[in-house]
């Protein structure tokens, strides 16, 4: 166990405040640290005391959270990043507050523009083979949601394997240019966030660091976005994301010591919590 080491395993980053929260109250043994340049950081100790992350707030936008993971990056070299959060959905099939993880992360913005239309220059990248598979495993496992903040008996939210588009505007219409480039260039991607695209090239420029998205769906991209904001489902989003990035983190963080059995670590009980919007 990991209870008495200052030493960080992974670097979690989360964009707003919502998701920070959502991370930090699943942390025990939380301690502040400050970078040289300014940024806050906090440490803590993952769920069952598998090991001990870093967490900050990068703000919204690529560019942000591309230079604030390159700055956790160099401070705590971490042997993998995790960006958790919330998206907006855009698979027909995902509801509020289901899970997407990334497994290809599209940046959607690259192109050219001319008299006949927009000219994709698309550049991706995919999900760290070993990552996914770890998260492929917890989310088969279950064991994750015994962190989610619903009362027991509640149903779990659904969790899916999908590419996940990073753009640099907030997407609430379905009927936008926007929304047609995706679905002509990217008709895969199950949501679409403002953030990944930095995260994934800061871990691509680092020797290919591991890198891995985590998103609950808290709007559907559809000009609801202030009404599902206003009722809770950012909350409840990124409260999904956090248990199953955090279970994801602990699972490998205490991989090396495991005996091969699929219940992962130790987990606290879950507290009992209000029940989530829209549950019956």
């Amino acid at each position: 166990m990991c209870t008495a080491d200052d030493k960080v395993t992974l670097v979690v980053l989360t964009a707003i405040d919502v998701e920070y929260l959502a991370v930090r109250e699943r942390l025990s043994q939380v301690r502040r640290h400050n970078h040289p340049a300014g940024t806050v950081f906090e440490t803590g100790l993952l769920p069952g005391g598998a090991g001990r992350i870093a967490l900050t707030v990068t703000g919204v936008g690529n560019a942000g959270a591309a230079i604030l993971a390159e700055r956790a990056i160099a401070m705590f070299e971490p042997a993998a990043v995790l960006f958790i959060g919330v998206a907006g959905g855009l698979d027909a099939d995902l509801e509020l507050g289901d899970l997407v993880v990334a497994t290809k992360v599209y940046a959607v913005h690259g192109g050219r523009e001319e008299h006949d239309g927009f000219h994709p220059r698309p550049r991706s990248w995919d999900a760290s083979h070993h990552l996914e598979q770890i998260a492929r495993h917890v989310a088969r496992a279950g064991w994750w949601k015994t962190l989610l903040a619903t009362e027991p008996g509640s149903e779990a939210p659904r969790v899916v394997f999908r590419p996940i588009a990073a753009s640099e505007v907030v997407l609430n219409c379905r009927t936008t240019r926007l929304s047609e480039q995706l679905r002509r260039n990217y008709g895969d991607a199950a949501a679409i966030d403002m953030e990944s695209g930095g995260v994934y090239l800061a871990g691509h420029l680092n020797h290919r660091l591991p890198v891995l998205t985590v998103r609950g769906i808290s709007d559907l991209a559809d000009g609801a976005k202030s009404v599902m904001d206003s009722m809770g489902w950012q909350a409840v989003a990124a409260g999904n994301a956090a248990a199953l990035g955090l279970a994801i983190a602990a699972d490998l963080c205490s991989e090396k010591r495991r005996t091969g059995s699929a219940a992962g670590p130790a987990l606290p009980r879950r507290q009992e919590s209000p029940r989530a919007p829209g549950t019956n």
